[in-house]
């Protein structure tokens, strides 16, 4: 059992930054693939990044391409999701999930597919 807990949200004017921290407790995160979704009120949970296991491989949907950067620390077993140039519609719950994994390079893309999920920060950006 895994459990995650996210840090680092807020409220920041358009084009800032803000950088949320996932903290896995319970297990190691070492073989888990990591990733970031975004809940806005009234849509559904998306994909925002995804990294793999260890680190060499990630992924992040096309809206957030060269402005989010996603990375992870497994010696403290951390996952992070640097946001620059935000804008009004990152506004969401940010949710951090994990994947354990039996292979190294893979990652995820999909709601379905992750074990373990963290109860979310809230990311408000204004305009």
């Amino acid at each position: 059992q895994v459990q995650l807990v996210e840090s680092g949200g807020g409220l920041v004017q358009a084009g800032g930054s803000l950088r949320l921290s996932c903290a896995a407790s319970g297990r190691t995160l070492t073989s888990y693939a990591m990733g970031w979704f975004r809940q806005a009120p009234g849509l559904e949970r998306s994909f925002v990044a995804a990294i793999s296991w260890a680190g060499e491989n990630t992924d992040y949907t096309d809206s957030v391409k060269g402005r989010f950067t996603i990375s992870r620390d497994n010696a403290k077993n951390t996952v992070h999701l640097q946001m620059n140039s935000l804008k009004p519609e990152d506004t969401a719950l940010y949710y951090c999930a994990a994947k354990n994994v039996l292979f190294g390079g893979i990652w995820y893309t999909r709601v379905r597919d992750y074990d373990f999920w963290g109860q979310g920060t809230q990311v408000t950006v204004s305009s």
